[in-house]
């Protein structure tokens, strides 16, 4: 399985915790920019033509904030440039307060057939708290236009002032609109952001409030008959995210665009995150990569069991001795005799317990020394 990814970074107005390469003052460099996007996929088709890619991620920044009529060009140059399987996923990351009926008719001729929509919370004073353009109307009014559709809902944990009820509220809203994937996400305050401010003075809910309000939407997702595939992530049977299964199980990607990263052939690059640069390197005929790198063994196979570790599938022995000809538990003997009883062994798969699965970083951690 593989996958492409479009990074689109403009917006209107950048949150308060986002750490993501993105441009809330310069939409009016959006067609130059997705010129040079299609003349990138097309320098990349020529080397990857022969690949077969499954999935397509427009994500952002916000893709939906600029001229749909880009968004079908991209996707009419994938097609001309690669390779794609018989039924691919495609998807595009939206803010309701960016998008209409038309908007998503001209996706839908694109071949998008998966929308990811940010509601965050369903609190209009949290949202405008963490800058989101978008109020819990216009949310519905989004829901509205995707009834019918395949498409999955962001919730975040971690917000100033934030309660359990509130996760309640927002997590029933996303179910009761339809939305078949749900994902539940911590705030992760980054340095250099808004929001690292309110970090710092301790602000927000600290690391055990964020458990419990995540232990309150799991048990209520469960019982709306989402089930976790991931620690973050909730889907109805059948409808989980196949773009973000490709990554955590290791799959190769290709990235398009500023800061968008790639794993191919063994190799991982990412392109320049500065947009001029970007432009400019494209414009001049040359890949706008600025860091590059061969994946050694050794950090393939950590790689290989930190993914898959974050799954509720786990890690398949199989899997790992198929693709190094080794055995997980012997490689990682020593991280594997501290972090057995968190595991939950059936045949040759070995999962973290659902009780300790949203702390796995500190599981985690005992595999990064071998």
């Amino acid at each position: 399985m593989s996958g492409i990814y479009i990074h689109i970074p403009f917006c209107k107005h950048k949150c308060t915790y986002c750490d993501f390469t993105s441009f809330p003052n310069k939409l009016s460099f959006a067609e130059a920019y997705m010129a040079c996007l299609y003349k990138e996929i097309e320098m990349r088709g020529k080397e990857l033509g022969a690949f077969t890619f499954d999935t397509v991620y427009f994500g952002g920044g916000t893709p939906s904030v600029i001229d749909p009529n880009y968004i079908y060009g991209a996707m009419k140059k994938i097609t001309q440039c690669f390779r794609l399987s018989k039924n691919p996923e495609i998807t595009i990351e939206m803010n309701p307060g960016t998008v209409s009926e038309s908007k998503i008719a001209i996706y839908k001729r694109a071949g998008i057939n998966r929308f990811s929509v940010g509601l965050q919370t369903a609190i209009d004073e949290q949202l405008r708290e963490i800058g989101r353009i978008h109020t819990v109307r216009e949310f519905l009014t989004c829901a509205r236009l995707l009834k019918g559709e395949n498409f999955s809902v962001d919730v975040m944990l971690g917000l100033k002032g934030q309660t359990e009820g509130d996760v309640k509220k927002t997590v029933e809203l996303a179910a009761a609109v339809g939305a078949s994937h749900i994902s539940v996400y911590a705030l992760t305050p980054e340095d250099g952001t808004p929001i690292y401010t309110d970090y710092l003075n301790g602000e927000l809910p600290d690391g055990d409030e964020v458990r419990a309000l995540y232990d309150g939407a799991y048990a209520l997702l469960k019982e709306k008959g989402y089930e976790r595939y991931e620690v973050s992530n909730f889907a109805q049977k059948g409808k989980e995210s196949r773009h973000n299964l490709n990554y955590w199980r290791r799959g190769e990607y290709i990235g398009f665009g500023v800061s968008a990263s790639s794993f191919m052939c063994g190799k991982r690059f990412t392109n320049t995150f500065d947009l001029d640069e970007y432009m400019k390197c494209i414009l001049s005929g040359f890949p706008p990569v600025v860091e590059s790198e061969e994946v050694r063994t050794e950090d393939a196979k950590f790689e290989f069991v930190m993914l898959a570790l974050r799954t509720a599938r786990g890690i398949s022995s199989a899997e790992y001795r198929k693709a190094f000809g080794s055995d997980w538990k012997q490689d990682f003997a020593d991280a594997y005799k501290k972090t057995a009883s968190y595991f939950e062994e059936a045949g040759d798969g070995a999962r973290i317990k659902d009780e300790y699965l949203y702390v796995q970083n500190r599981i985690l951690t005992e595999y990064m020394n071998g």
